[in-house]
């Protein structure tokens, strides 16, 4: 993975030299003086998962070995370290990477850094390669097989029988269609030669159909040129050259222009999805990791005993959202009324027992399960708000886990409206992520006010909800709890 790597190696480098700079003698450089950085931010996008109309990506934390520190400022030259160019997100969805996110320029939005980039899909898996099977010759029949000469067989009439023989072997009796090779006579006229007893064969008499092959004379004189035949000549050297033929250009300046043929793209060769802006009502949010070392996947899905435990939570926890949003049942519809006659006698009957009222709904209602940590149980959290119009309308976030008697134990309840979201900020949920990459999940929240909002993270430890960072200052400091 290359996720955080080169980031991290340009922001890690600057501790050796500032401690080389503090001390003049001999220092090794040792391992431990580039930390692994681990950074954490929000991918928010509109339209669909992996082909988002627009996105952006805010930054929250970064790990540097030792403490969280805000992303939005740590290493800012001038943008952040978490949102340099080329650095590249795993995006999560509890605790399986869905994607690739990969930051090619950074801008202030309210203030804040973000940056934008491109969503990419996950690289496909190479199928495994299959052994090659074996190569099966269906000619083996017909491939030559060299044997060894039997003893008193005779050789092949156009074998040697020894080194310094001078004769040849009788061939068969004579085939008038095979074809025979003969000796041609040397240039001394000879037809015999010294060891041989036969005489070679009289060259054969001048065909005079058969074609000659002759040098061409060489041409005595030259021909007279054509003078309608067009011809190509250099250009005289008193004409200008051609001013807009030019190769190269004697420059040392770096910041001379230079002008390419192509569409321009305003230095960047690099195409960069639309940028989302403020807060849409369809604006969708994932958790995004970058590491400079990888790490193994840890997902935290919760696997229920049974299936109606989960059923049973919810509906407990549900309860106790009603309650604090003050609307534990429905509105009662009002009774039809049944016109009397005058002078009818009244009877008495008695009236059946009325069901009970219908729970009042909740809207934007979010419900999950989380095991933050290897065999911790089950960490719940629902987020929901009341069916009222916006002036009166209440949010409300439960974190809970089941008790040893089968109910729910409140670790963190929050609770406001729209006319106090300056000071009571609305804690959505985003998702569980490790930010301190010790294989422990913490909840991460969006602190949403009226016209601002930072990102939390909480830790859940030992029975109780802590707040182990808040981005951007810490502006929502106190959260009501219980």
């Amino acid at each position: 993975m290359r996720f955080f790597k080169k980031a991290a190696l340009a922001g890690g480098a600057l501790l050796p030299l500032m401690a080389l700079a503090q001390y003049p003698g001999q220092i090794k450089k040792k391992s431990k003086d580039v930390p692994d950085l681990r950074a954490v931010a929000v991918v928010e996008w509109t339209g669909d998962v992996g082909k988002p109309k627009a996105s952006r990506i805010v930054p929250i934390s970064v790990f540097d070995g030792e403490k969280l520190q805000d992303a939005g400022i740590y290493l800012a030259r001038p943008q952040p370290l978490a949102v340099s160019p080329e650095v590249e997100y795993e995006l999560k969805y509890n605790g399986k990477t869905i994607g690739l996110f990969e930051v090619q320029n950074a801008a202030q939005e309210q203030g804040s850094w973000v940056g934008y980039g491109r969503w990419r899909a996950l690289p496909a898996a190479k199928p495994p390669q299959m052994p090659a099977p074996e190569k099966i010759d269906d000619f083996q029949d017909e491939k030559p097989v060299l044997h060894r000469k039997r003893a008193g067989e005779a050789p092949d009439a156009g074998s040697k029988t020894g080194s310094n023989s001078s004769s040849t072997q009788p061939a068969g009796p004579d085939d008038p269609d095979h074809p025979t090779l003969h000796k041609h006579p040397d240039d001394s006229g000879s037809a015999t030669t010294a060891s041989s007893t036969t005489t070679a064969a009289s060259p054969p008499a001048d065909d005079p159909d058969r074609p000659k092959l002759e040098k061409k004379p060489a041409p005595t004189q030259t021909p007279t040129p054509d003078p309608d035949r067009p011809t190509l000549q250099k250009p005289p050297a008193q004409l200008a050259p051609d001013i807009g033929n030019v190769d190269a250009v004697n420059s040392n300046d770096p910041d001379r222009p230079t002008l390419k043929r192509g569409k321009s793209n305003g230095g960047f060769a690099l195409e960069v999805a639309p940028t989302l802006m403020g807060v849409p009502p369809d604006m969708q949010q994932a958790v995004a990791v970058s590491d400079a070392k990888t790490r193994p996947e840890h997902q935290w899905t919760y696997s229920w005993a049974n299936p109606e435990d989960e059923k049973k939570m919810q509906a407990e926890m549900e309860d106790i959202a009603r309650q604090a949003l003050g609307s534990t049942t429905a509105p009662k519809p009002a009774p039809a009324s049944v016109p009397k006659r005058a002078g009818a006698p009244v009877h008495k009957t008695a009236k059946p027992a009325a069901p009970p009222p219908p729970p009042a709904p909740l809207a934007d209602e979010q419900f999950r399960v989380f095991e933050l940590a290897y065999g911790s149980g089950a960490t719940m959290v629902l987020t929901a708000t009341n069916d009222a119009p916006p002036p009166s309308r209440k949010f409300v976030t439960i974190i809970g886990q089941p008790d040893l008697y089968g109910n729910v134990r409140v670790l963190l309840k929050s609770v406001t409206d729209m006319a106090h979201l300056d000071d009571t900020p609305r804690m959505r949920l985003v998702d569980a992520v490790d930010a301190l990459a010790d294989n422990r999940g913490e909840l991460l929240f969006e602190l949403r006010g009226d016209g601002q909002r930072q990102f939390a993270l909480y830790r859940i430890y030992r029975g109780a909800a802590e707040k182990l960072f808040v981005s951007g200052g810490g502006v929502y400091a106190t959260v009501s709890s219980e």
